[in-house]
């Protein structure tokens, strides 16, 4: 079973997916975190440490690029293990940011989106923008603008895929939203519940 996590900066879908993983390792399951990352972090880091700002279509070309290679990467860790594959961002955010910089969806990411594996679930942690803002400022190691997130957010619900993603209330406590999750893997594998409180 594939899951995929998606949602803006500061929704706290690592968080989840790291306690998921756990979860289902404790309860004798078989579980792998496979991140997706494009590399936004270490660029802007990169960027604030030169001086030096990418021209946008660079910069998300070498994001495409390196969330592509990732999530290529991931499926084929993911079709050689047996067990829970949670997936912490697909190419669903590389098209969300695109539109946030004003770019078209193109043709060659919706066709990768067709020719991969589709997932059991997609799960999208919608929160609101002034949450995930104050979440990042508290952690201190992203540089996100409250107006970025905002048109993140928006540019996830104008995806065509989004009306098909699960979505979850991300401003809940990570351990409702841990049990949220656990009980989709529950109902998706049709496996029992596992114990109140565990």
């Amino acid at each position: 079973m594939i899951i995929v996590l998606t949602g803006i900066d500061g929704s706290g879908k690592s968080t989840a997916a790291h306690a998921l993983v756990t979860s289902v390792g404790a309860h004798g399951g078989k579980a792998v975190l496979l991140n997706n990352h494009a590399g936004r972090r270490t660029m802007s880091v990169l960027s604030a440490r030169t001086g030096i700002r990418l021209p946008k279509r660079l910069a998300e070309a070498l994001e495409t690029t390196f969330r592509v290679w990732n999530v290529l990467v991931s499926h084929l860790r993911a079709s050689r293990f047996e067990g829970l594959v949670v997936m912490d961002r697909h190419l669903y955010c590389q098209l969300a940011l695109r539109t946030t910089k004003g770019l078209p969806r193109g043709r060659f990411l919706p066709w990768l989106l067709k020719a991969l594996p589709a997932p059991d679930a997609v799960v999208h942690f919608d929160i609101d923008p002034g949450e995930a803002h104050r979440r990042i400022v508290a952690r201190g190691t992203d540089d996100e603008t409250l107006e970025d997130l905002t048109a993140f957010r928006d540019a996830y619900c104008q995806l065509p895929e989004y009306k098909d993603f699960t979505k979850v209330d991300a401003s809940l406590p990570p351990s409702e939203l841990a049990r949220q999750l656990e009980q989709l893997i529950v109902k998706g594998q049709q496996l029992p519940a596992p114990p109140v409180g565990a």
